[in-house]
């Protein structure tokens, strides 16, 4: 099963709880009260994102944390990779130089394909359409096309 870890989980629940007022800023005791998620979780995965970019931290006694830019900006893919890191089912998906049997595989190509099919769906999901903030895809809108994977 493909599953996303629970850190993953919380970290697009801490997300889109900072979507409801643009340019608030929220205290990690704040956000941990209104999710339900422990203060120290949050202060992680507030770490977490804002190292990667998607939130930024102001110090001092009015301090605390907002989105770095709008949440139709930001992609379920970037929220996936600030908590996990890169997406790839395979670790050939990812690195070229993690194949172990380069020579004897001949499924590598496939799962490249495969991995920025998925890529490309997660990329096509904002954070405003995950806290439901924008508007339902159009049936067929996410319809990959995969014809030109080999049939050898």
């Amino acid at each position: 099963m493909l599953r996303l870890n629970k850190l993953t989980d919380y970290g697009a629940v801490v997300l889109s709880h900072m979507t409801h007022e643009k340019g608030e800023i929220h205290s990690a005791a704040e956000i941990a009260r209104v999710t339900g998620i422990s203060l120290p979780t949050v202060s992680k995965l507030l770490k977490l994102l804002t190292r990667s970019g998607l939130v930024h931290s102001m110090r001092g006694a009015k301090g605390g944390y907002c989105l770095n830019g709008s949440a139709e900006r930001i992609s379920v893919a970037e929220i996936i990779q600030a908590i996990e890191g890169p997406i790839a089912l395979t670790e050939c998906s990812f690195s070229e130089d993690a194949c172990h049997h380069p020579a004897n595989c001949a499924i590598r190509g496939n799962w490249t394909v495969i991995n920025q099919a998925i890529r490309t769906a997660l990329e096509a999901v904002s954070l405003a359409d995950l806290a439901g903030r924008k508007r339902t895809p159009a049936p067929g809108e996410f319809k990959l096309k995969m014809d030109h994977l080999s049939r050898d």
